[in-house]
């Protein structure tokens, strides 16, 4: 089998998504195209320790773990990724992918659960939105609008209509990033968007603080 350059593997909490709470087991790879100005995981921008795909799907199942996540960086600049998704989902794991939306989310089994981080302006990476991922979203995916300011959230408010994102998936999830804006001022925003959105906050932050490995 294939390698992939690997940052850190871990167990922990998943900390977002519909999934938060939930026992999970983490694979974060190296190396991502994008920079976006908020990033919390930099130290996954270059690097990485290669490991065989088989070892990878040995230690997530090893872990007991409910589910495991594949996150980065950014998964999909590697082309073993798909390989890596089809494993684990062969070994009989629950399987999430994390993405920040410029890549092709085709190229991976209906089964995983995506995680499209769609880039607002406020992350200066809006550019590089692949929008036709959201022709290929299945009901079980996500799209999360990470959101610095209320221009954010009104602009990501457009893209959920202007693509009709409520139907082809019930998770559309606010994120705020922190420091940015407030938690009651983006909740004040979601309440008030007469949209079938939801609000999220890191877990993982709130319990741990901004350290690696949780």
């Amino acid at each position: 089998m294939s390698a992939l350059p690997v940052i850190e593997t871990f167990s922990s909490l998943q900390g977002e998504s519909t999934h938060a709470g939930r026992r999970c087991f983490f694979i974060r790879l190296a190396q991502c195209n994008l920079r976006c100005n908020y990033c919390d995981t930099r130290y996954a921008w270059e690097g990485g320790e290669l490991r065989e795909i088989s070892d990878l799907c040995a230690e997530a199942a090893a872990s007991g773990m409910e589910i495991v996540e594949v996150t980065g960086g950014e998964p999909l600049i590697h082309p073993e990724t798909p390989e890596l998704i089809r494993a684990l989902l062969q070994a009989g794991m629950e399987v999430l992918i994390e993405t920040n939306g410029s890549r092709d989310i085709s190229v991976l089994p209906y089964e995983c659960r995506k995680i499209v981080d769609c880039k607002t302006p406020g992350s200066g990476m809006a550019e590089f939105n692949r929008w036709e991922n959201f022709d290929v979203l299945s009901p079980h995916d996500e799209v999360k609008f990470v959101v610095s300011s209320p221009e954010d959230f009104h602009w990501s408010i457009e893209v959920i209509d202007r693509y009709k994102l409520f139907e082809k998936t019930a998770h559309l999830i606010f994120s705020p990033v922190w420091g940015r804006i407030g938690f009651e001022e983006l909740a004040a925003l979601v309440t008030g968007s007469c949209r079938p959105v939801r609000m999220q906050l890191q877990m993982h932050k709130l319990i741990w603080g901004d350290k690696k490995g949780v």
